[in-house]
């Protein structure tokens, strides 16, 4: 989670494989999805899918202030969204990415979930990310049904292309740790090659093969905090062949080793 005020200069264009709600509380900026611009005012709530290039265009002459918060769909999925409830990650993966422009009680009670959660997070102990959980849900509770409206009347994708590309993501979901080739997917998905490869760079901004190893790495970290087997064994668990591959990947995905990783995260916990 994060927040920025009085920013200066450019915000690069890029995507993650995170999900991503972008609060604007004021300042002067555009927000640029793919080809599309949106002028932003006070209240206005996006939400990205993540697989698309964005950026915020700001005024340096303004001060900019936005509350950000990138959060992984299968974390969320596994370990926050209760199992009887509706599917709240559905307003991102349906609308991908939608300005909702809030006003009046909406916006006051979106403010008052971002401001607690905020100071939560910030204390950054174990009973403090509890209650930040807890305040996470209840916010995607909001998001959900500020978004039942737009839901009804918006189709699921704008196209076939869209279509195709998370069909691309459904199946690595399915698959990651296995041997994955584009014959594999051809034949699992009965479409071109060449189109899948094509379509999945020109929506999403990376290669199949760059989301698959973003996806085996961040099992590997679960997998590293969350267990005690051997790093050579999650390696082989999540789909690299040779340790030495798995290490080197690793390293470059998060600055640091598998073995530093755990260390890390295991005595944060």
């Amino acid at each position: 989670m994060g927040t920025s005020t009085n920013y200066t200069g450019h915000i690069p264009y890029h995507t993650h494989t995170h999900y991503e709600i972008y609060y604007f509380h004021g300042g002067k900026a555009n927000y640029l999805i793919n080809d599309r611009i949106y002028v932003l005012e006070p209240g206005d709530l996006i939400l990205m899918h993540g697989m698309t290039l964005h950026k915020a265009h700001v005024d340096p002459e303004t001060a900019y202030h936005r509350t950000t918060l990138h959060f992984d769909p299968y974390y969320f999925h596994q370990y926050i969204q209760p199992a009887y409830a509706e599917d709240l990650l559905a307003p991102f993966r349906k609308l991908q990415n939608v300005r909702l422009q809030l006003r009046g009680e909406d916006k006051q009670e979106f403010e008052r979930s971002l401001t607690r959660m905020e100071a939560l997070y910030k204390q950054q102990s174990p009973h403090s990310m509890q209650r930040f959980q807890a305040l996470f849900l209840d916010l995607m509770l909001q998001i959900r049904e500020l978004c039942a409206q737009p839901m009804r009347t918006m189709p699921s994708y704008p196209s076939s292309k869209e279509r195709h590309v998370q069909s691309v993501i459904s199946d690595l979901e399915a698959h990651f740790n296995e041997e994955i080739t584009l014959e594999h997917l051809q034949a699992r998905l009965h479409l071109s090659k060449y189109y899948l490869a094509k379509t999945f760079k020109e929506v999403t901004g990376m290669t199949i093969f760059q989301f698959l190893m973003h996806r085996r790495i961040y099992e590997a970290k679960l997998k590293l905090i969350q267990s005690s087997e051997s790093i050579t064994d999650i390696g082989y668990e999540v789909g690299f062949k040779h340790p030495s591959h798995f290490s080197r990947t690793f390293k470059e995905h998060t600055e640091l080793t598998p073995e530093q990783y755990r260390k890390r995260h295991q005595l944060a916990l």
